[in-house]
């Protein structure tokens, strides 16, 4: 008896590996084993990367605070520990929005910081 094998499945197996490569260079988007290879590996950056985004925007927060803070005269260490000491519980992306986008009211948390 001859071996039964399903073509239609693995063939749209692989069709579905290289319709998820389309846009990659070479080898990458239409040879098979290359193609699903890349693929896989793509998937371990983006798992990698979703945890790595996070630290990157902190880092990027953190800048922009103690780059608002050193205008007023402080680190960014030292502005933190005062709003800490102040009660002043604010997240370091709304504070970094407001150093960049609202220098005003930045300067504002920042002299209520230092006078508490």
């Amino acid at each position: 008896m001859p071996r039964s094998v399903n073509h239609v499945a693995s063939r749209n197996r692989r069709k579905r590996i290289l319709s998820l490569t389309r846009g990659y260079i070479g080898a990458r988007r239409n040879v098979w084993t290359v193609a699903k290879n890349t693929w896989e590996k793509g998937l371990l950056y983006a798992f990698r990367d979703r945890r790595n985004k996070k630290r990157n925007f902190r880092a990027l927060w953190i800048q922009r605070i103690n780059a608002g803070a050193r205008l007023e005269g402080l680190s960014y260490s030292r502005l933190m520990g005062a709003l800490h000491k102040a009660g002043i519980e604010i997240n370091r992306k709304v504070l970094a929005d407001l150093a960049m986008n609202h220098p005003e009211a930045f300067k504002a948390i920042v002299q209520k910081a230092k006078n508490s």
